[in-house]
């Protein structure tokens, strides 16, 4: 089978890898990579998704923008050692300075998103950022979140969640719009509040949010992750 990009990633400079088969353990509400809407669908014919090392040459690969770098770690470590740039996404705080290479951690998947997230007390130099799962009513655990990581200077990213089968809780109904977003349609996060979210960290230094704005989720207009992939690298040689 052929390699099948990610039309969120596409133009970027980022390719994106999935080594493994099958869906993610952690089973988040939602999840585009497995709600059945995915581009990936249908994912038992279309997993692994791996770029050619050719075509990767001078792109930054990104380990996985579905399923988990800490699930079957060993076989996404060892599908990683063909490319030059690459860097894991997982949500499993488990050993992240063993990954050796850039690694983004999500603080609050799945049944945590509203209520709790990874803290981890010593950050190692290798945490390329953490990502949030932002909406507009976890905003406390959000700022528990920055100030955490803030301290530590490692950034935090608000990735701004996208409803489809999720209800939305009835007084923040006005903050979200049904319309397409890359490639289908949800519940999403209209600008007035996604300028009113990123306005608690103005003077934050330390606080981004994924996509350049409320209707510009591509990353081909954000460069969020490549700016902090190699920043990472830098701060990993000292």
């Amino acid at each position: 089978m052929g390699y099948i990009e990610n039309p969120k990633t596409a133009g970027s400079g980022i390719l994106c890898a999935i080594p493994q088969k099958g869906v993610c353990p952690v089973r988040c509400d939602d999840c585009f990579f497995q709600s059945g809407r995915s581009f990936l669908e249908p994912l038992d014919e279309n997993l692994p998704n791996m770029p050619p090392p050719e075509m990767a040459r001078g792109r930054v690969v990104r380990f996985n923008d579905g399923n988990d770098s800490n699930h079957q770690r060993e076989l996404v470590m060892k599908a990683a050692e063909q490319y030059e740039h690459a860097f894991f996404n997982t949500s499993m705080p488990k050993d992240l300075a063993g990954f050796g290479r850039p690694v983004v951690l999500t603080v609050n998947p799945g049944k945590k998103t509203d209520r709790s997230a990874h803290l981890v007390d010593s950050p190692p130099s290798n945490l390329m950022f953490v990502r949030f799962r932002a909406n507009t009513w976890n905003t406390e655990l959000c700022d528990q979140v920055v100030a955490h990581y803030s301290r530590h200077q490692v950034p935090t990213v608000l990735t701004f969640m996208a409803y489809y089968t999720e209800k939305l809780p009835k007084e923040h109904q006005r903050n979200y719009t049904f319309r397409q977003r890359t490639k289908n349609e949800y519940w999403v996060i209209n600008s007035e509040a996604w300028n009113q979210a990123m306005s608690r960290y103005a003077n934050n230094p330390w606080v981004y949010g994924c996509g350049k704005d409320a209707k510009t989720f591509k990353c081909s207009r954000c460069g969020v992750c490549l700016r902090e992939y190699f920043a990472t690298l830098e701060r990993m040689r000292r």
